[in-house]
């Protein structure tokens, strides 16, 4: 008897721009992954940006009007599809991931570590009741969050992995 598959757990990383919020990603993958959790990541990018490279086959194909284009081989593909877009459309392209990381999108509803460096940003832009954690080499500190060493990624997947746990 086989049930529904387990949704993954979505947890955001925040910050301002040059906050250090790719280099927390990476080091984040690569962590929950050398676990054997299947991690997957979102990056919302508030700039428009060139999906694929010009002159190439593909790039063509989406500059002559095609509305959807994918690119693949026998280990990967690429999709390039215009539209308006949500975080929840992009879930179902995710299926048998453990964990969706997702970088920027502050705006959305779901928990975020934020990271908050001294020099580039002096306050959390995180709503209070999203904010799992701060990882910061600051002095600041909220109420009820944790504030973690900007490079303490190890707390930071303890903190990951209780959320997964809870879910």
């Amino acid at each position: 008897m086989t049930g529904t598959p387990q949704k993954p757990l979505l947890v955001g990383i925040s910050g301002v721009k040059n906050s250090g919020k790719t280099t927390l990603m990476v080091k984040l993958i690569q962590a929950l992954s050398s676990q054997g959790l299947k991690v997957a990541s979102i990056k919302h990018d508030a700039h428009h940006f060139e999906a694929d490279t010009p002159g190439t086959d593909s790039h063509r194909h989406k500059a002559a009007g095609a509305f959807a284009s994918v690119i693949f081989d026998s280990e990967k593909l690429l999709l390039v599809k215009d539209g308006s877009w949500q975080v929840e459309d992009m879930l179902a392209f995710f299926e048998g991931a453990d964990i969706v990381l997702l970088e920027g999108a502050k705006h959305t509803p779901y928990p975020k570590i934020e990271v908050l460096r001294r020099g580039n940003s002096t306050s959390p832009i995180t709503a209070p009741g999203q904010l799992l954690a701060l990882m910061t080499d600051t002095d600041v500190k909220l109420a009820g969050v944790p504030s973690l060493d900007i490079n303490d990624v190890d707390q930071a997947v303890g903190i990951i992995l209780k959320l997964r746990q809870e879910t």
